[in-house]
C-alpha cells in the first residue's frame, strides 16, 4: 500500500513539473548560463513548493488554502511582476556577461527564487486539493502516514524531472556558440516577460 501511494506521488510530482512553464524556462536558461548546480537548485525550489502545496492538499490544511487564495491577487501580482523583471534581464543579457564565478549566494538566490514563484500560484492548491481529495487523502481521511508517503513521492517526482532536465541541458551546453546563447537569452526572456504579462493580465478580468 505505500509503495502504490509513493508511486501515485511520484506520478504527480512529475506530472506538475513536466510541462513547460516559467520554471522550465528559467531552469533550461540557468543551466546554460551558469551551470547544472544552479539549474537544479531552480528546479529544487519549484520541488519543494509543490511539496508544501502537496502538505496542503494532503492533509486537509484548509486554513492555510483559505488564506492563500484570498491572497492570490496580491500573489500573482507579484508574481507577474518578478517575472517580466526576469525576462527583461535575460533578453538584455550577453552570453560574455555569465562568466563569473557562482557562490552560495547564487546559489541560494535560485532557489529562492524558483521557490517563491512556484508559491505565488496559490491556483495551483486547487490543483492539489482536487489530485489528494481523488486519492482519499483529502480531509487527512487517509492517515498522516499516507499523505506523508504521497507528498514524499510529489517532492521526489518533481525533483527526479528537474535533474533531468538540468543534467540533459548541460549535456549541450558546451556545444552552443557566443551566437546561439545570446539567440537563447532573448527566447527565453521573451518568454518569462510573456508568461509575467500573462499574469498579470488575468488581474484585470
Amino acid at each position: 500500500m505505500i509503495i502504490k501511494l509513493f508511486a501515485r506521488g511520484l506520478i504527480i510530482g512529475l506530472a506538475v513539473a513536466a510541462p513547460v512553464g516559467p520554471i522550465g524556462m528559467l531552469v533550461i536558461r540557468r543551466t546554460l548560463a551558469y551551470g547544472r548546480m544552479l539549474g537544479l537548485l531552480t528546479g529544487l525550489g519549484a520541488a519543494a513548493a509543490d511539496a508544501l502545496y502537496g502538505c496542503v492538499g494532503a492533509f486537509g490544511l484548509t486554513f492555510v488554502s483559505g488564506f492563500l487564495l484570498g491572497h492570490a491577487l496580491w500573489t500573482n501580482l507579484l508574481g507577474g511582476l518578478f517575472l517580466c523583471y526576469l525576462g527583461i534581464g535575460t533578453f538584455r543579457s550577453n552570453p560574455g556577461e555569465n562568466g563569473g564565478s557562482v557562490t552560495h549566494a547564487h546559489h541560494a538566490a535560485a532557489f529562492l527564487s524558483a521557490l517563491l514563484l512556484t508559491l505565488a500560484n496559490p491556483i495551483t492548491i486547487l490543483s492539489f486539493m482536487a489530485i489528494f481529495a481523488g486519492l482519499g487523502l483529502g480531509t487527512g481521511g487517509g492517515g498522516y502516514g499516507a499523505a506523508t508517503t504521497v507528498v514524499a513521492g510529489v517532492f521526489l517526482g518533481s525533483a527526479l524531472w528537474w535533474v533531468i532536465l538540468s543534467g540533459g541541458i548541460s549535456l549541450v551546453k558546451h556545444r552552443l556558440k557566443p551566437g546561439a546563447m545570446r539567440w537563447i537569452n532573448r527566447i527565453s526572456g521573451a518568454f518569462l516577460f510573456s508568461f509575467g504579462a500573462l499574469a498579470l493580465s488575468g488581474l484585470a478580468r
